[in-house]
């Protein structure tokens, strides 16, 4: 069954946060992840969602998501990003 990571990101250093973009391009690729949604200025239909971007990435299980999570090269990605983006995310399964 497939997984998606969603990710809701107020990014605050867009500069530094363009470091972090190729370094976890790379690392959801070795994961076998593909990114669904991958863009900016999200309209809020209800609530508030307090971010600026909106990531879902696909895996064929929510075990293999939590490898790319927890891998080393997604480790080192959000070292990177730390101090640049606020991140709130998830995994939910699909059907």
């Amino acid at each position: 069954m497939p997984a998606y990571l969603v990710s809701l990101i107020r990014i605050t250093d867009p500069e530094r946060y363009q470091e972090y973009i190729p370094i976890s391009t790379s690392a959801v690729a070795k994961y076998g992840g593909r990114f669904v949604v991958r863009g900016g200025a999200p309209d809020s239909m209800e609530g508030c969602l307090g971010s600026n971007r909106v990531v879902v990435v696909e895996f064929e299980s929510r075990e293999q998501a939590k490898r790319f999570y927890d891998s080393p090269e997604y480790l080192l990605a959000r070292e990177v990003r730390a101090g640049a983006a606020n991140f709130n995310t998830c995994i939910a399964d699909g059907y």
